[in-house]
């Protein structure tokens, strides 16, 4: 596995005392190569069938997909929303949120923006730790009319994280890429409504929907998805 110094000069600040940020691959570990390759080359159709409408409508916002280093390999960084929550309680998903104002151009470094500071907001992360890989296009979820730019992190020097905000979050939690790719830990949702996905039972949590919509196709394009039984169902209820 080979790895390099992470890359210096992504963060800085502009006359207007904006953070400045980048996208860079240097310094990368030999082991997301295969993520960043797949993010030069990814179509929005091969990631979703919900596309951004064509209108430009819908509320514009970012999730930080952030790879680490544990004690098993390579992980990423998840976080629960907290149970009392109307929409999707107790479901698990990236850091992430709408974009602000001061967050910039919503075309070009708002999203990057917003991922941080969204990360930093709701788990307490340092992103001076956090190196901006990669950028996927941009996807849509219907029932919320979130138009969402997955954001690709690379934690290359690792803070303490946790709940911030207890009335949101109700826990913050790593998860194994070795367990994500694990077939025993792979099923599909079936929502009430019919709509069936891609689910991950890991630790002690069920990852569904939107969040493992984008694992899902990030593993299959990164060369790292494990062969699965697609018949394996998990039923969600009307809450989910």
């Amino acid at each position: 596995m080979k790895t390099h110094e992470p890359g210096t000069g992504q963060y800085g600040s502009t006359e207007s005392g904006e953070r400045a940020v980048a996208v860079s691959a240097e310094g990368l570990p030999g082991w997301l190569d295969p993520v960043f390759r797949a993010a030069q080359t990814v179509r929005p159709q091969q990631l979703s069938r919900f596309l951004p409408p064509e209108s430009g409508a819908g509320r514009q916002s970012a999730v930080l997909v952030l790879f680490g280093e544990g004690a098993r390999g390579p992980e990423l960084l998840l976080m629960e929303r907290a149970g009392s929550l109307r929409s999707h309680p107790g479901q698990p998903s990236f850091p992430g949120g709408s974009l602000d104002p001061e967050d910039g151009d919503q075309a070009t470094t708002g999203p990057l923006r917003a991922a941080l500071r969204e990360a930093e907001e709701e788990t307490g992360l340092d992103s001076r730790g956090v190196q901006i890989f990669g950028v996927l296009p941009r996807l849509y979820i219907p029932v919320s009319s979130f138009v969402v730019t997955p954001v690709l992190g690379w934690w290359h020097t690792p803070s303490p994280v946790g709940v911030v905000d207890p009335g949101e979050t109700a826990r913050v939690f790593t998860v194994p890429v070795a367990d994500l790719t694990d077939p025993a830990n792979r099923a599909t949702a079936v929502h009430p409504s019919g709509h069936r996905g891609p689910a991950f039972l890991v630790e002690s949590a069920l990852v569904w929907g939107f969040t493992a919509g984008v694992i899902d196709r990030i593993l299959h394009f990164a060369g790292w998805e494990r062969p699965w039984d697609r018949a394996k169902q998990v039923p969600l209820d009307w809450r989910a």
